[in-house]
């Protein structure tokens, strides 16, 4: 596949097999073995638990750590935090945040053209999904990940990226079995671990590709990103993407005290704690809005 590069130059996306072979373990995981054992075997109330907080702890971990932390620098916390969001990002199977946050400042720097990576021009499947199998050229992507070589504590995410994202595996098995034996074990390992992992990737899969399709534009229609209230359920706040594009380094997604962005209430309470500060906030008079 050939993307136009800034100058006008063609550039040709080779194949990721990595991220292909991966996201069909998990989607075959998810949609056959989780069921299956669940008719068969059941699950245990420790699995469900489980499952509820890694959803949110590594759902956090990407809406709070990797994008409003790293890639828009929305806010300041201390060097343990970051290592504990980074962490917890790691489990999502989004790549490590060095890899996430180039990408992601990509798209809002080439919005709906070529260059961007989930590209919503190309429709719903490639925004969602199809884009994560596509690896484009280093001299594309240095551009956009020189400037977090600097963060030493995102190099660390980065350099050992396998065995963060194995031990989100690890954890719900090493719990089920300490609960009931290996095969709680395993049960949790399937519900906790593969299934919440499908489900973080595509609630975060939403927001390229819902939130580029169908929702509201009240503060820009500059590119194609929207509000969507339904997918802020899912995604942790993330879903008011329209008023992101126009103000990204807000560490709000939604502005208002009645918008659900659970993102914005950890970070707040981090801030409440002493854990973080100088907060990026837009004042009210100057957020900007359609007529």
């Amino acid at each position: 596949m050939e993307y136009g590069a800034e100058g006008g130059e063609h550039v040709r996306v080779s194949s990721d097999y990595l991220a292909l072979s991966l996201f069909g373990l998990v989607a075959a995981g998810a949609l056959l073995a989780v069921p299956v054992f669940g008719y068969y075997v059941g699950y245990t109330w420790i699995d469900w638990a489980l499952l509820i907080v890694l959803y949110f702890a590594s759902g956090l971990g990407i809406t709070v750590g990797y994008h409003r932390l790293i890639a828009h620098r929305s806010f300041e916390c201390r060097a343990w935090v970051k290592g504990a969001l980074l962490i917890a990002g790691g489990w999502a199977l989004e790549n490590s945040a060095y890899k996430w946050a180039a990408d992601h400042v990509r798209h809002h720097a080439r919005c709906d053209q070529e260059e961007d990576p989930y590209n919503a021009t190309l429709g719903f499947w490639h925004s969602h999904l199809l884009w994560i199998f596509n690896k484009a050229p280093q001299d594309l992507r240095e551009k956009y990940e020189a400037p977090f070589r600097k963060d030493p504590i995102v190099m660390w995410q980065h350099r050992y990226y396998a065995i963060i994202m194995l031990s989100g595996l690890a954890l719900p098995f090493a719990v089920g079995t300490a609960y009931g034996g290996w095969k709680s074990g395993f049960g949790c390992f399937l519900l906790a671990g593969v299934a919440r992992m499908f489900l973080v990737l595509n609630s975060t899969f939403c927001i390229n590709s819902v939130c580029h399709l169908w929702g509201d534009q009240p503060h820009t229609s500059a590119d194609s990103s929207r509000d969507n209230w339904l997918v802020s359920l899912v995604t942790l706040g993330e879903g008011y993407h329209n008023y992101h594009h126009a103000h990204q380094r807000d560490y709000r997604n939604g502005p208002r005290w009645y918008n659900f962005d659970p993102s914005k209430w950890f970070i707040f309470w981090l801030s409440l704690t002493g854990l973080a500060w100088n907060l990026y906030r837009m004042q009210p008079e100057r957020i900007r809005y359609q007529a």
